[in-house]
Parts: C-alpha cells; sequence; structure tokens
C-alpha cells in the first residue's frame, strides 16, 4: 500500500520541479478560484456590489 503512494509522492516531486508544469497548474488554480468566487453565494453578492457601486458612479 505505501509503495503506490511513495511513487506517486516522486512523480508528482519531479513533475513540480518543471517550470511548465508549475504554470499550467497555476492557470488551472487560477481558473478554478474564479469559478468557486462565482458559485459561493456571499462572494457573488461582495461583487455585484462593487458592481453596482462602479455603475453609480458612472
Amino acid at each position: 500500500m505505501l509503495d503506490p503512494i511513495l511513487r506517486a509522492y516522486v512523480a508528482m516531486m519531479d513533475l513540480s520541479t518543471s517550470p511548465f508544469v508549475l504554470i499550467a497548474l497555476a492557470f488551472l488554480g487560477a481558473y478554478l478560484g474564479a469559478k468557486v468566487v462565482e458559485v459561493i453565494p456571499f462572494t457573488r453578492r461582495i461583487i455585484e456590489r462593487r458592481e453596482a457601486q462602479a455603475a453609480e458612479r458612472e
């Protein structure tokens, strides 16, 4: 049981040293973070308030 876990860990450590993988993970994390913010009702209300305030100023 421990052997496959260690192999997966070592493989992830090898991938994490590649700049291309890190850039891909950064883009994936940014995309998922933006989607999570849209889904959570509390943050959606904050965004709508800011957009409403910006529209009132214009």
